[in-house]
């Protein structure tokens, strides 16, 4: 008889008895390499209902938020939502202090000579928000003499004004409020902002402002990640995929923007999340 044959046997006994002892021991070892890399530090500014805010007891709120809370779960992390001003967002990346921004960043060419970006998450656009007597139709309307434009510092909007718009007065500001008050004063023109802030608005101002809810910029946001860390960029994409197939996106949208939702619906304008 085959020596082999005769102890085939006592191998596999040998092995259905290791085999949950190996299970436990792998799982033992991710749950230690988790641990090992410690929280995972997400970048956002916390001023951008309903993508990113706090709630009623001062605690993160919003899509962005709850999104970060779902990837930490994939990958086995605790998530540590560090609040910070928006163009400060990827220089913190850049030096460590956070590990990804998640802060409803559209992925430009610009910022991607410095930092990574995963698959965009969220298909938006440039609009406008008018004085609600303007005659101001289009983004050609506002490149004249005379005219003043608000936009927030850091956002592609202030990107788009500096570059495009050659006669027209740019007023920078450091919040959306404060951008958004010039024109409910009268003191800008319009603000340039993606379109589903730009909604809200003018929901919340309707006697002062005028939404253009046409994009006349089309933008994706994904998540920024360091140059360097190619490994969580892969874990991340694998994680939004997965995500939107099991109907993430859609819940989110349900649940956050389900007023935006059925309005672009009805003025036949797309709505990716």
């Amino acid at each position: 008889m085959n020596r082999a044959t005769c102890t085939r046997p006592f191998f596999k006994k040998i092995l259905k008895c290791l085999w949950p002892l190996l299970l436990v021991a792998g799982f033992a070892a991710s749950s230690f390499a988790a641990e090992q890399q410690g929280p995972l530090k997400v970048g956002m500014e916390l001023a951008y209902p309903p993508f990113e805010m706090t709630d009623t007891t001062g605690q993160p709120a919003g899509v962005s938020v709850d999104l970060a809370k779902a990837l930490g779960i994939s990958l086995g992390r605790e998530i540590k939502i560090e609040n910070m001003s928006f163009d400060g967002l990827i220089p913190a990346l850049k030096t460590g202090k956070i590990d990804i921004i998640l802060s409803s960043m559209t992925a430009t060419p610009e910022r991607a000579q410095s930092i990574d970006f995963s698959k965009p998450y969220l298909q938006t656009g440039l609009c406008l928000l008018v004085r609600k007597d303007s005659a101001v139709q289009t983004i050609a309307d506002l490149d004249q003499a005379g005219m003043t434009v608000a936009v927030k510092k850091g956002t592609t909007g202030h990107n788009y004004a500096s570059k495009e718009l050659k006669k027209t007065k740019v007023l920078v500001l450091d919040k959306e409020a404060a951008a958004l008050l010039e024109v409910v004063q009268g003191k800008a023109d319009a603000f340039i902002y993606d379109q589903m802030s730009t909604y809200s608005n003018w929901k919340r101002n309707p006697q002062t402002t005028r939404a253009i809810l046409q994009p006349f910029q089309q933008e994706s946001w994904a998540i920024g990640i360091r140059k360097d860390n190619t490994a969580l960029k892969e874990e991340i994409n694998i994680f939004l995929k997965d995500y939107r197939a099991k109907g993430g996106f859609e819940k989110l949208g349900d649940t956050w923007l389900l007023e935006q939702k059925q309005e672009f619906k009805r003025l036949g304008y797309p709505f990716f999340l």
